[in-house]
């Protein structure tokens, strides 16, 4: 007991004498645990938003949208579905706020909610039969269009008239991703209210939920789907991709915490290893005379464990808290917590890392020689390499001493060295992560954002809107364009079709790999399209667009941030001319210097508001929250960086401490 008692003593002694010390310890591990612990939560597909609302909402693993009313009972009878949801009939609708209009797909539902795919309302109420003009909006079509209870929800249809609804309640669904990444919005209205706005039953289509018994089947499924309902299909999309579209930001955010999380752990176990050894080597003359009264070999062992071990349990306990908490403010409340198994995994990693750290030098201490007076000098009587050269170039008195002093001990320079050279690493690279973001900012055509607005003709003809365009003095250049489905050649899924610029006047995709298309029949892809397929440059690909083939070559790679890079793009006239004409929208790049607020300010006065101008939204400025990200990680870094050098400045002072008084008197002065 009275060891105990002595050693708990001790420690609460040593800990108040370097009280600096031991909290940049624990900070450093709580740092490093909170950014492996939301790293893993952005990372683990379960913690993906879409999991939790797909179990909420008792979701579908396949959509397909047909253009008649399909029957039902024959995809009920497809071998694994558990369950159906609709048909539901839904139209192309046009959300008018302010001047500004957004696609929206209006979905007819009971006013009953249905057992499979039922949205889940968070705001509001669900429809109601007493309230025919309710509309319910989907959570990310109401943030991006600022849409509250009560909100005015006027839409367009396709016949130019106009509908006054008002929404009733927000709600969030499985079955699509967020908005405007994955568009159409969503808004479900009740079946009578759907036939009043769009009573034309050829300007809407048919949409049907599948619930399967294996997940894993929802291609199988999707195949047999398509095979019965031939011609009629429109698009195919399962579960994949919603959850795709969900985590696309969440997964680079997540692989760039892991990066620092790993990296910076070994950072901080050499901190820790560098901040023991250097205790151990400073109070030898203590671990000495406490051995002389009577404590083992094991008692200064475990006693160095315990106080320094317990600075790293704290600093995890702090980096699982902080994980949990920095998560919900990524994530924005959405999604479900890291599960018990990568928590524990991860604090139980960090914890024997840091025991391991801190055990090696301890053992050391313990091997300290019951001798009060034994030294613990470091090896004297040459000079490094280091000094020598130091000597050779005359540099100055004060930076020949340095060098001859800091290679002396050279456990602790190499565990200085390392432990200072991984932080700045990291930091360099987070930099120029930093950098790289802020050049898909300033060169947005990086990223195949060549064109600053998109214009649709709206309610002029497309010879009009060409018009309009061609007059205005800030557009360089103009690109007719249209976005179409395309099942995939195994008929599984449908991916976006891009149809931009022409074979003689391309859309200005800028080619990592390859070159851009330049003939009928050439494309290019993203790296998420080219994987999908299994397909390289020059590799022909066909896919089906309307019910009419199409065989396309692909003949280079663009950065393509829609859709998970799963996009395939190519001139207009490579599309069959039902599909081609008129185009759906004008891509508009323009001149240096233009400013594109003023630009569509222009075009819709000279359109009489007829035009639809929206801006190009650059898929960096979602990747705005990498600055914070990189700055709090920078700070982590640098505070391990700083431990190690606090420790090496604590034991070059400790071992030259005698020589002070010589140098002074050769005259070094106090600021060398």
């Amino acid at each position: 007991m009275s060891a105990l008692r002595a050693s708990r003593r001790w420690i609460r002694a040593d800990l108040r004498a370097r009280r600096g010390q031991a909290l940049l310890t624990v900070l450093a591990v709580a740092g490093i645990v909170t950014a492996l612990i939301t790293s893993a939560t952005l990372l683990e597909d379960g913690t993906n938003p879409w999991r939790g609302l797909f179990t909420q909402t008792d979701g579908a693993h396949v959509w397909i949208s047909a253009q008649d009313t399909a029957d039902a009972g024959k995809l009920a009878g497809l071998p694994g579905v558990t369950g159906v949801a609709g048909p539901y009939r839904s139209a192309p609708v046009t959300l008018v706020q302010d001047g500004k209009k957004s696609p929206v797909a209006l979905r007819a539902l009971p006013a009953t909610p249905p057992k499979v795919a039922h949205p889940v309302v968070r705001e509001g109420r669900w429809l109601d039969s007493a309230d025919p003009d309710g509309v319910v909006v989907e959570r990310s079509l109401a943030r991006a269009t600022g849409l509250r209870l009560g909100s005015p929800f006027t839409v367009t249809a396709l016949n130019g008239a106009r509908h006054e609804l008002a929404v009733a309640g927000i709600a969030e669904t499985a079955e699509q991703g967020f908005y405007p990444e994955w568009t159409p919005g969503l808004a479900w209205v009740l079946p009578e209210t759907l036939d009043r706005v769009e009573p034309a039953a050829g300007r809407s289509e048919s949409v049907i939920g599948l619930r399967l018994a294996d997940p894993e089947s929802a291609r199988l499924v999707a195949q047999g789907a398509v095979t019965l309902l031939a011609e009629k299909i429109q698009r195919v999309s399962t579960w994949r991709e919603v959850r795709a579209s969900m985590e696309l930001d969440n997964r680079l955010l997540g692989l760039l915490l892991a990066l620092f999380g790993v990296v910076g752990l070994v950072a901080a176990a050499l901190a820790v290893a560098n901040a023991v050894g250097g205790r151990v080597l400073m109070q030898s003359r203590d671990f000495a005379t406490l051995k002389s009264l009577g404590l083992t070999r094991g008692q200064i062992t475990g006693m160095l464990v315990v106080e320094h071990g317990a600075l790293g349990l704290l600093g995890v306990a702090l980096g699982l808290a902080g994980g949990q908490l920095v998560t919900m403010l990524v994530l924005d409340g959405a999604g479900l917590p890291l599960s018990l198994g990568p928590t524990a995994a991860i604090a139980a990693g960090t914890a024997a890392t840091v025991l391991v750290a801190v055990a090696v030098p301890a053992w050391r201490g313990g091997r300290t020689p019951p001798i009060p007076a034994a030294p613990a000098a470091p090896p004297r009587g040459h000079l490094s390499k280091l000094a020598r050269l130091a000597l050779l170039v005359r540099l100055p008195p004060a930076l020949v001493l340095g060098a001859r002093d800091a290679f002396t001990r050279r456990g602790p320079a190499l565990l200085t060295t390392f432990g200072v050279a991984i932080p700045m690493t990291m930091i360099t690279i987070g930099l120029g992560c930093w950098a790289t973001l802020d050049g898909f900012l300033d060169q947005p055509e990086r990223v195949g954002q060549a064109a600053a607005l998109t214009v649709r003709p709206g309610k002029l003809p497309a010879a009009e809107a060409e018009r309009l365009i061609k007059a205005d003095p800030g557009v360089a250049a103009y690109y007719p364009g249209s976005e179409v489905d395309a099942l995939e050649p195994e008929q599984t899924r449908t991916v976006l079709a891009r149809a931009i610029g022409t074979s003689a006047q391309p859309y200005p995709f800028v080619a990592v790999e390859g070159r851009g298309y330049a003939d009928r029949g050439e494309a290019v892809a993203g790296q998420g399209l080219l994987d999908l397929l299994d397909v390289k440059i020059g590799d022909r690909v066909r896919v089906t667009v309307g019910g009419t083939p199409l065989i396309l070559r692909i003949v280079g790679r663009v950065v393509e941030p829609d859709q998970d890079g799963e996009v395939l793009s190519f001139g207009l006239d490579s599309l069959a001319a039902k599909d081609a004409v008129p185009p759906e929208f004008y891509a508009l790049v323009l001149k240096p210097g233009a400013d594109p607020d003023e630009t569509r300010a222009r075009l819709l006065a000279a359109s009489g508001q007829d035009l639809e101008v929206t801006r190009v939204e650059n898929p960096a400025e979602r990747l705005a929250v990498i600055r914070v990200v990189i700055v709090a990680l920078i700070a982590v870094l640098a505070l391990i960086g700083l431990a190690n050098l606090l420790t090496a400045s604590a034991l070059g002072l400790r071992d030259h401490a005698l020589d002070l008084a010589v140098l002074k008197a050769m005259g070094l002065t106090r600021a060398r």
